[in-house]
Parts: structure tokens; sequence; C-alpha cells
């Protein structure tokens, strides 16, 4: 390898990256930096150049060679920035400057600077831990937050424990530096960005730029509009910021059309999207020449921040963004159009003035932008996990266990990634990666597509076969029928758009295929009926999508995770009985069967290979039911959801508890038998769990259906099947939710009876208490309180006794909780109007002088 430097005077000439050259240099000393510098002030030019010197200047003096690695998010950006750093060097991409993206590699032996993706980073890192032969890496644009820029920044500050010689370098357009500060103890470098001047208007449409199928045609044929005509008026070059492919290349279409009717003057249309090819790609985001027509680029978040389209001083923006979520009770996680955060809003405006004066049309309204959200949401806490669980796993942090992430992954979606892993086989019970799984990790693509092209492969023996099948499902192509076949038959044919795309991945895939394949055990099966089923291939990539059409609906399929979804009409998969889905969308509104999903590719598979391929799915269970006061048990098969099988049979005797506890389950806390005491106990169980929570149990219908293993469990288990429910002692069974040595205080916190001045004492009545905010309650005859001014208050002195204080016959004088308030004043009203109504009972004047006493005055003087 070449000891190579970059001319930084040359490369750095009007970045205003450049003024910063020495206090980036001095923190790139220091082995960790971070270098936050607004779009356009060349970071991703002039800091890369900077830091393979420094590195080359340090090998130099060890008498060794080292490379600099430049991590860019997407592949589009990845070729800009090594073709950019090669011009400005006066070099070839494969000298100095190469670039490693899926499918095209392009480094050499003298090779000091290497651009790649951080997918094709990670999987290095996974093969070569220490990054032997590497003396920095520059993650780019880390503030975007993808799952994988967030786990190499997790993976470096590991690496550096073991390295101290490897210099990391985070760098973003935002200034909200702190978190990876920490995360890599790191020296922050902000440079500030003389911007040109930019000006912001505002051009609304009419009517919503969403309706019930996402982004409406109005608004992008109103976005297509103030393209053309705003180009027209600048003369410039325009760019145009819309949330996905299918918006941008339909923009584009409208506005060909909209400038082919107008005759107006020639205008270049290009769009820019990760469908398109390399060639498509670069060419949008290369410089016109001076007799070039003007440009229109219509671009998806590509061109927000990772890259520069060079010429343009006009920006039209959307304002909407595409962004995973995950739809937790169908299962799916899907992209969803949302409005875009305002840091996005404006990145995107700042693209008109980075090379000269500009201006920036947001399509919305002032109102629109104030109520956008601040910033990007980090992916990590909405996409799948399921990739990021295995690089993890294949790193020795499963679960991301010790691995230090600026934002932790959400547990619950990391668990369903982690039993995904291990339904795939990729795994083991203790979440180690397996051998398959090792391979699946270092392959540069997706788990479950990697997943479905080695098994594949080994099941069939035919790489070329399976490769074409994968490239098909794996490559964001549509079928309008849902048939991954009629695809496959498009594809062959050329008369799917993107079917050059589709050979040169599928005769990749077939390579690495073939590649994995050599060595490997012998295959296994009807390797004709392996290469040739797209179903079986499909199925390999998400067993848990593994559909059976449901009774009384041709179209209706359950899955095995339980997500019900439909068929498009006249789809010819309804003919099958089982289907391999690979993609699903949540519809607006409901399906024609009801289940408000809708299946959008897939593929027929027979009864025999679902079985097969989702065996990890598979499960048998007996299910015991009261049926017309018997226990009735059937034995059931199932794939996940999906029934299989089921046949009666001969009840046991441990069949009794779970049958009895469905049944209590089905017809609720009502099937039992009530005693008063059983009640007494739960309503002071629930005043105790509302007062202080854990760890007094709760004792609600819902709670304590959901916890019947817990306090029913002993007595259910050992019922005879002829019994009932109504013979247990549900008093002693709710005794076991005490809590221990807290249970010791019952009595003291919630007496069951309470003592009066009379002497007598009176049960309290905690029934209210099973209601939010119901008091207990004492009922006493008025004159077994007379001086008792403090309200007595049970739960540790929590909760005042409401009492209700009764007449002679026990009927109810008044309510109070303010016994001294009572005696004070309403107590007079009420001697007026009892004392002659009873006259045989104590109504004195002065109740506080007054004895209390259950008896009568004549029984009182008899007894005095």
């Amino acid at each position: 390898m070449s000891a190579h430097r970059f001319d930084l005077s040359a490369i750095g000439a009007g970045l205003p990256v450049a003024r910063a050259e020495a206090e980036i240099e001095a923190a790139i000393a220091t082995g960790a930096a971070v270098i936050t510098a607004p779009p356009g002030t060349g970071k991703t030019t002039f800091v890369p150049a900077l830091t393979a010197n420094f590195v080359t200047r340090l090998a130099r003096a060890s008498a060794g060679s080292q490379t600099t690695l430049l991590s860019q998010p997407r592949r589009v950006a990845v070729r800009a920035a090594a073709r950019r750093l090669a011009s400005l060097d006066g070099s070839q991409i494969g000298g100095p400057v190469g670039f490693t993206v899926r499918g095209e590699r392009s480094v050499g032996p003298d090779t000091v600077l290497e651009a790649l993706t951080p997918g094709v980073l990670l999987r290095r890192l996974l093969s070569d831990p220490s990054l032997e032969g590497v003396g920095a890496v520059i993650l780019d644009e880390i503030h975007e937050r993808s799952v994988d820029s967030d786990i190499l920044l997790g993976m470096l500050a590991e690496v550096r424990e073991l390295r101290p010689d490897l210099t990391v370098v985070a760098m973003s357009a935002t200034l909200d530096s702190a978190a990876t500060s920490e995360l890599l103890d790191a020296k922050v470098v902000d440079v500030p960005s003389p911007l040109h001047p930019l000006s912001i208007e505002y051009a609304p449409a009419p009517g919503q730029r969403l309706d019930d199928r996402g982004v409406s045609r109005d608004f992008l044929a109103h976005v297509a509009e103030l393209a053309v005509t705003e180009q027209a008026a600048s003369g410039s070059d325009a760019l145009v910021f819309l949330p996905g492919a299918r918006e941008v290349d339909e923009v584009a279409r409208i506005a060909r059309d909209l400038v082919s009717q107008n005759g107006a003057s020639p205008v270049d249309i290009l769009p820019l999207h990760g469908r398109l090819s390399s060639r498509e790609q670069d060419r949008a985001v290369s410089g016109r020449h001076a007799h070039d027509a003007p440009r229109i680029i219509v671009s998806t978040a590509l061109a927000e921040s990772s890259l520069t389209v060079p010429g343009v001083r006009l920006v039209i923006d959307a304002g909407l963004s595409r962004e995973a979520r995950r739809d937790q009770a169908r299962d799916m996680t899907g992209l969803v159009t949302v409005s875009a955060s305002r840091a996005s809003a404006e990145q995107r405006a700042g693209r008109a003035a980075r090379e000269g004066a500009g201006r920036a049309i947001r399509a919305f309204s002032e109102t629109d932008f104030a109520r956008m959200p601040a910033t990007l949401t980090p992916e990590i806490l909405s996409a799948d996990l399921t990739d990021a669980a295995l690089l993890l796993a294949a790193w020795g942090t499963p679960g991301a266990a010790g691995l230090r992430l600026a934002t932790p992954a959400p547990p619950a979606a990391l668990a369903r990634a982690l039993a995904t892993l291990r339904s795939l086989e990729l795994t083991d019970a203790n979440d180690r990666v397996t051998a398959l799984g090792s391979r699946v990790a270092g392959l540069p693509f997706g788990v479950r597509e990697a997943r479905a092209l080695l098994q594949g492969v080994r099941d069939s023996g035919d790489p070329d076969r399976v490769g074409e099948i994968v490239a098909a499902f794996s490559g964001d192509y549509r079928a309008s029928d849902a048939d991954l076949a009629t695809l496959l038959r498009a594809l062959r044919t050329g008369r799917q758009p993107g079917a050059d795309r589709w050979r040169g991945e599928a005769k990749r895939l077939a390579k690495i295929a073939s590649d994995e394949l050599r060595g490997a055990p012998e295959t296994h099966g009807d390797a004709a009926r392996d290469s040739s089923s797209g179903g079986r291939v499909t199925a390999l990539a998400r067993p848990e999508w593994i559909a059976r059409r449901t009774a009384g609906h041709s179209r209706s399929y359950l899955f095995a995770s339980g997500t019900r979804a439909a068929l498009p009409e006249g789809s010819p998969l309804a003919a099958s009985e089982w289907i391999a889905v690979r993609e699903v969308q949540r519809a607006e509104g409901r399906a024609a069967d009801g289940t408000g999903a809708v299946i959008r590719l897939a593929a027929s598979i027979t009864a025999e290979d679902a079985v097969e391929i989702g065996g990890s799915l598979r499960s048998r269970s007996r299910i015991a039911k009261i049926d017309s006061g018997k226990v009735r048990v059937r034995e059931e098969d199932h794939l996940g959801a999906i029934l299989l099988s089921s046949s009666p049979a001969a009840p046991r005797p441990d069949d009794a508890g779970p049958a009895f506890a469905a049944h209590l389950r089905e017809t609720g806390l009502t099937a039992l038998n009530w005693t008063t005491a059983a009640g007494i106990l739960r309503a002071r169980l629930a005043l105790l769990h509302r007062e202080l929570h854990d760890p007094w149990p709760d004792v609600s219908d819902l709670a304590l259906l959901d916890t019947i293993p817990e306090w029913l469990g002993p007595d259910l288990s050992g019922m005879n099947p002829k019994a009932s429910l109504a013979a247990l002692d549900v008093t002693s069974a709710l005794r076991r939710l005490l809590p221990w040595p807290e249970a010791a205080r019952l009595d003291d916190l919630v007496p069951e009876r309470l003592p009066v001045p009379s002497g007598s004492t009176v049960a309290i009545d905690y029934a209210p208490a099973l209601d939010a905010g119901g008091r207990p309650i004492v009922a006493v005859k008025l004159q077994e309180v007379f001086g008792l001014a403090e309200t007595p208050r049970l739960v540790s002195g929590r909760v005042p006794v409401l009492f209700h204080l009764l007449s002679p016959a026990r009927r109810p004088l008044a309510v109070t909780d303010d016994l001294a308030s009572f005696w004070d004043g309403p107590y007079q009203d009420v001697r007026r109007e009892m004392r002659g109504k009873y006259p045989k009972h104590p109504w004195p004047e002065d109740p506080w002088a007054a004895e209390a006493t259950a008896k009568t005055k004549r029984a009182a003087e008899r007894g005095g």
C-alpha cells in the first residue's frame, strides 16, 4: 500500500470546515472526535482526507500501513463521496480512494481511504473484530439514527477498549452531539456554517396531503406543478423532496407531462431513490455541464443530508417522511408516511443555499411546520430488530447485553426479534448464534433473505433458481395480484420495471449461494420440488407468515403468527389452501373480509412444506373445558395460531383443574360461592391495594381472573371432574394472596370491627372500597358515639371511616366523616326532630357530656 497523502489545501478550498483544520486534527489526535457541521460545509469531503493523512503519518512513523474507513448511510452517498474525493485528488476510483457497497467493490493496493455503507462495515467487524489494517473509522450522518449506525457506535466503542490506537470520528449535520460524545469519550468540534442567503416560502395545497391510500394524487400533482413552474421562473436546478419511491416516480411523470403540454423550455427531470440502478442514481447526483438543460431532481430523503446535488438553488419540500412503524396486533412492521421533523425540513431547505443564494418552497403551511416533531425518531425505537439482534448475537452480546447504545432497544421489540431468530434456527435456546446464524450474519443482506437463500439452496441444490426467487421477493417489486409466480414471469420476460436490476441481483445471490454451498452437507429432500417452489423459499424467510385459508371466505388467510389478512380481488393464489406470505400491508378501514390487512406478495405452498418449514412453531396441546357440567377434552395440533387437527380425548384426572380454570375465565367470578367472609376479606384487600399498592394484591375481577393459578390453583388441581366450583372455600383461597410478612398487619390496618364509646364493637363495611374512591362504612346508632370527637382512620391513618349514624329503628339520620362538626351543628336539628319520635332514647342537649350507650333511658337507669 502506498503512503499517499491528500492535498488538503486543494480539497478544502472554499469549504467552511477547512477553517477548523487545526481544531479538527487536534480532536482526532485524541483518538475519538465528534464533528458537527451543517450540510454544505464540506465535512464529508474534507474530514476523511484530513483523517486519512493523519493515519498515514502515524503508520509511516511505525513502519506500517493502515486504511481509513468512511461509513455513509446509503450506497449512492458512498459512491458520490468516493467519486468527489477521487476527483479532487486527481486520481481514479480504486486508487487512493475506493468504495464498497452491496454487490460492488472498487478498491486497490494503493487505497488509503475506503467509503462503505454501515451494513458492509458491520459485517467486516464481525469477520475481523479488531479491524486489522484499519487506522480510523469515520461514521458520517449519525444524526439520522439508523439502527446500523447506532450498533456501529456501540461496537466501535468496545473495539477502542481493545485497540486504543484506533481512531473513531463521528460526524453529524446537527448539534445534538452530547450522547455520541459520551459514548465514545470524544472531543466535540462544532463547525459553524456561513450560509448563503436563503428565502423560505409556503405554498400549501388546497386539499389534504394524505388520504386513505397514503399521499393523495392531488397533492402529488400540486408538488409537480410547483416544481415545474418555479424551476422555469428561476432557471436553476431544483431539488424536490418526497417520502418514497412511488411518489418520486409519480411526480416525475406528472412533471414531464406538464413540461410537454406547456411547451416549456427543455428540462431534465431525474428521479432519485433506492430502487434505481447505480448508473441512474449517479446521474442524478452528478453536476450538469454548461450546455446541459436545467434539471429537476425528484428525490426521497437520499438527498437530505448525506450527499450534495451540485447546482441546486431551488428546493420544493413536500414535508413528508417515511418511517418504520410496528403494528403489534398484526405482527407487522412497515413503512408509513408521516410528517417530517422540523430538523429535516430545515436541512432540506438548506440544500438550496449550499453553493449560493437559494429559495426553499414548502408545499405545506406554516401551521403544519409548527406541528411537526422537532427531531427524527431513532429507528431503533420502531423498527423490526431481527437483523440487528442477529448482528448483536454474532458480536457476542445477545440482546445487546453489555453493549452501550445511544438509545436502548425497546425490550418487547428485542424479545420478539430474539424469538424470531430462534424460530429461524439462527440462534439457540440461550440466544447464542448457531453455525447457520454465523454464516447468515456475515452475508451482505437481510437476515430473512439470507436464511432463505442458504437453506433454500441446501435443500434444493439449485442456486440459480433460489437466487431468482430471493431477488424477486426482496427487491421491492410489485405484483398486482400478489402472486410471486406472476412477478417472476414478468421479471424473466422483462415486462416488469426493474427487470435488469433483478437479473443482476439474482446472479449475485446465486454466486453467494454457490460459494456457501461448497463444502456444505449433502442436500436433502426432493430437489426438483424444492427448486421450483417459490412458496418454500418464501416460507424459509418468514415461517410465522405461513398462512392457511380461513373457512367461509375464499380470500382470507390466517397466519401462523395469528394475523389475518386478505388477498386482493382476483388473485390466483385464492385457489391455494396454503400460502407463504412475503409482504402484508395494513389496510385503511377494513378489508372485504373484515381483516384490516391486505396481502401484497405471497406464493403457494404445499401443506407438507408448510408443516415442515414451520416446525419450530408446531405445538400440541390438550384443551379441557366444562360442557354441560362435564369435563370435555380435545387434543389439538397447531402450527402457530393455525389449527391443524382436533380430536376428542378421554379426560384424565389432571384435566379437571385446567377445565375449571377455563370455565371460570369464561363465566366470571360469579361462578364461585362468595360467602360473607370471602366478600369481606376481598373488600379489605381491595382497600389496602388501593392505598398501599404492592405488595398488597390487586383483587379486581380482571386481576383475579389473570392470577387464577396463584390463588385457586391448588384447589382446582385437586377437584374431581364431577365437582362444582361453588364448593370451593374462596376465603382460604384468597388468603394465599396475602403478602408475607405484611400479612401479620392485616387486622391492624383494616380491622373487621370498630370499637365505639358505648363499649360495643361494630362491623366495618368495606364493600364500597371495591369501587374506585369508595370508603369503608360504620353504621351505628347515634347514641353509641356520643362524645366521640376524632373520626377513626384506617390503613395507618390514611382513610377516615364514613359514619352512617342511625336512629333507634336503625334508619339513617346522618352521614359524616367529621363527628366534631356534626355534634356542634347538625346534631341539634336531628335532636329536635327525633326526641319526640323516640322518647325512650336519650337525646341530650349536650352530646359532648352525655354517656354513650346502646340502651334506652329506662334500661340505663336500671343498669345504673
